[in-house]
């Protein structure tokens, strides 16, 4: 019986993305504050994170556009991933970038976990590649994203933040 087509062209999208991506982000201070496993998916890049230690609450999430993190704030990591040029917000008409991601909510014990996908993006070396020149790095946001201001949802501060690397 021969495969599908369709089923043949995902399996080649898949194994052209690359095996995988992992992020540890560290806080200002350099503490460990969460780990995302990061996979490629037919419509994109599955983002799986795990946080120990951040504050409580609804915080952004976001891959951002430099692969750089030097604390304090942060800033190295440059804007959201979004290789498109679109607005921000996944409530957003004219968006969402590449990089927007659902928030991610913390309970009182400083643990929380989500699954989201990174929409339009590959673990290529393109222009919408994770691996792009430069790199790219996910980043905590000490607020919620309101899901639709541009250019980062309102987010607040950036409290975390991890290099996205291959997985070894």
């Amino acid at each position: 019986m021969p495969i599908p087509i369709a089923l043949v062209a995902s399996l080649n999208l898949l194994a052209a993305a690359g095996p995988g991506a992992t992020s540890t982000l560290r806080n200002a201070e350099g503490q460990t504050v969460a780990t995302a496993k990061l996979t490629p998916v037919a419509d994109g890049v599955r983002v799986e994170v795990a946080a120990v230690g951040l504050p409580p609450g609804v915080h952004g999430i976001h891959v951002h556009a430099v692969g750089k993190c030097d604390p304090p704030e942060f800033k190295a990591a440059g804007p959201h991933f979004n290789p498109a040029g679109r607005k921000h917000g996944l409530e957003s008409p004219a968006g969402a970038h590449a990089g927007d991601l659902p928030n991610l909510t913390v309970g009182p014990d400083g643990k929380g976990t989500g699954v989201a996908t990174a929409k339009g993006a590959t673990l290529g070396t393109g222009p919408d590649g994770l691996f792009h020149e430069g790199g790219t790095a996910l980043v905590i946001h000490a607020a919620a994203d309101d899901m639709k201001t541009d250019p980062a949802g309102n987010s607040g501060a950036r409290i975390a933040c991890g290099v996205v690397e291959r997985a070894k």
